[in-house]
Order: C-alpha cells, then sequence, then structure tokens
C-alpha cells in the first residue's frame, strides 16, 4: 500500500479515512484516528460495531479497502511492517494454545515463535503468577491462568505496542488488579496499551483516550471527561441532610438557576437527598448542600452511561 501520510509526532496507531469491505458488507466507515506513543487507549462498542476488524487492520492481517493505516511508522501493507511486527504484542479475547504442553513450554514455543530467548519466560511466568504452575499441563488450566498465560507470551521481547482483546476474561478480582498492575509496569517503560473490555467500569478510570464504536464508525473519541461532556449527562451530589436542616438544604436549592439543561432536581428520601444536575452546576449544588449535610458524595456519569449515551445519539442521527 503506498501512501504519501505523514506520521503524527509519537503516534504509535494511524488511521485515516480508514473503511473495510468484505464483499457486499462494510465493516467500517471512515475511521479517523491517532493513538499517541505511551498511551493506555480504550476501544469499546457493541458486539458487531467493528472492534474486531479496527484490530485485524492494526495487526496487520487484513488490508484496508480504503484510507490509509500507519503503525510503529510504517504502513501495514508495507514490507517494513513485518519488521515492526515484531515490536507487536498481542492477546486475543481466546488464547488458544496445545494443552498437551505445559505453560513453561508454551512460553518457550512463542519465544522461538518471536526469536526471543528464551531465558525471559521465567520472570515472565513470575510476573504473572504462573511459576508455581509452569511446569503443569496446560489443559489443567483453569480460564484465568490461561489468560495469564496470554498475556505472558504477549509481553515477550517486551513489545513497544501491545493489543489486549477482553483481556481479563476469567478473572478473578485479585486476578483483574493484578493483570492492570502489570500494565502500569509495562507502560511506565514506554510501551503504547490498546485495550478492549465489555466490562466498561474495569476500565473507565485506567485508560487515557477511548474510542466508542458504533456501526462500524467512530461515534465519540477523547477522555472520559470529554465525552461526559458532549454528553451532557447529569451528575448526581447525594447528601445526608438532618431533619431540621432540610427546609434551608431545599430553599438554598431552589435559588439556583441552573444551565440550559435546567435547574438541578430533588429526590428526597428520609435524610437522603439525591440532586442531578449538570457537570457545570456541581459546584454551585455543593456550596448550596455544604452548611446543611453531614455528609456529601458526588457520583460523576459511569462509562456505561456515556456509552449508551453516545449509542443512543448516533442511532438517532443515523
Amino acid at each position: 500500500m503506498t501512501s504519501t501520510h505523514v506520521e503524527p509526532a509519537g503516534t504509535a496507531v494511524s488511521l485515516a479515512g480508514v473503511g473495510q469491505r468484505f464483499g457486499a458488507v462494510t465493516a467500517l466507515h471512515d475511521v479517523t484516528l491517532d493513538i499517541a506513543r505511551g498511551e493506555m487507549f480504550g476501544l469499546i462498542g457493541h458486539n458487531g460495531a467493528g472492534k474486531s476488524t479496527l484490530f485485524k487492520l492494526m495487526l496487520g492481517l487484513i488490508t484496508p479497502s480504503s484510507g490509509t493505516l500507519h503503525v510503529l511508522g510504517q504502513p501495514t501493507g508495507a514490507p517494513a511492517f513485518r519488521q515492526a511486527r515484531r515490536r507487536i504484542g498481542y492477546l486475543p479475547e481466546n488464547f488458544v494454545t496445545y494443552d498437551n504442553l505445559s505453560g513453561r513450554e508454551v512460553l518457550h514455543l512463542f519465544a522461538d515463535l518471536k526469536r526471543v530467548a528464551r531465558a525471559a519466560c521465567p520472570a515472565l511466568l513470575e510476573q504473572v503468577g504462573l511459576s508455581g504452575a509452569a511446569d503443569r499441563p496446560v489443559h489443567g488450566y483453569s480460564k484465568g491462568m490461561r489468560q495469564r498465560l496470554g498475556l505472558a507470551q504477549a509481553l515477550l521481547g517486551e513489545p513497544d505496542l501491545i493489543f489486549l482483546d477482553e483481556p481479563t476474561n476469567g478473572l478473578d478480582p485479585q486476578g483483574i488488579a493484578d493483570f492492570y498492575a502489570i500494565l502500569r509496569a509495562v507502560r511506565a517503560r514506554g510501551a503504547t496499551i490498546v485495550i478492549t473490555s465489555h466490562i466498561l467500569a474495569e476500565i473507565q478510570d485506567r485508560v487515557d483516550r477511548l474510542v466508542i464504536m458504533h456501526g462500524g464508525r467512530i461515534a465519540a473519541q477523547g477522555t472520559l471527561a470529554q465525552l461526559r461532556s458532549g454528553m451532557a449527562l447529569r451528575l448526581g451530589v447525594v447528601a445526608t441532610v438532618a431533619e431540621a436542616d432540610q427546609t434551608a438544604a431545599v430553599a438554598a436549592l431552589a435559588a439556583l438557576p441552573g444551565d440550559a439543561s435546567g435547574a438541578p432536581t430533588l429526590e428526597r428520601e428520609g435524610t437522603r437527598f439525591d440532586v442531578r444536575c449538570a457537570a457545570a452546576d456541581k459546584l454551585a449544588v455543593l456550596a448550596a448542600l455544604l452548611p446543611h449535610a453531614s455528609d456529601i458524595a458526588l457520583h460523576e456519569p459511569t462509562l456505561e452511561q456515556v456509552f449508551l449515551g453516545y449509542g443512543g445519539a448516533y442511532a438517532s442521527s443515523h
């Protein structure tokens, strides 16, 4: 694939007007996206939104039908990309390997394929918590253990760019915490990580930026704060207000003007005040409640709410 594309400085992945067709079916439409080096980047969307196709394109497994795609500075269709691919790690959603081999043997196999010294394997097995099971056959591994082995193979050779597709499938809460601790260490050395997950609460505070895919197009992209702002979703301020202070608290809230989306709304149940307001009004709501409340908690819209909001907005506009 020839191109006059100029890669932005510090960019690990760059797509410009990328489309992908499979016969009569168009899986991706005009996708333009830059992923910065050293970034933890999230990719979310419903099943069939185009995430898997985008992963295959960025891995160089398929060539775009239209547009340009550069990964680690190379067009994925160019001969030079074969060398760049050695700097890429990948964990598929379902990591499948030879069950009759031990975990250590599996990692040795992938090390040989990647032309990485086998001497790197013991430290990786230790890092993912499989040292004690390294010489057991993989057919005896749990789903979580297989995922950790898959992560170890993805980290072979200290890749500069790592793609992780639903990587925490089968992991328990401690396993998920350990997994992200490993990713933080990997990122600290400068690696770029692209992750897709259906567990939105899990990634919302861990990615720098994210893309929401819908119908093969980018419905929205940015930081979580930017996506929240773009949807103008109301946040919650939940306060505990003693009965004697409630009249004053209600009056203070009623005096707030609100923004174009309307004044803050209040629901009361006993001493619980649940106020919904625009992000621009949150400081005013907090100031109104603080003199009267014994406890206050702020609840920002979750990534799941943002995702559902953009999905609905996208569907209504196409």
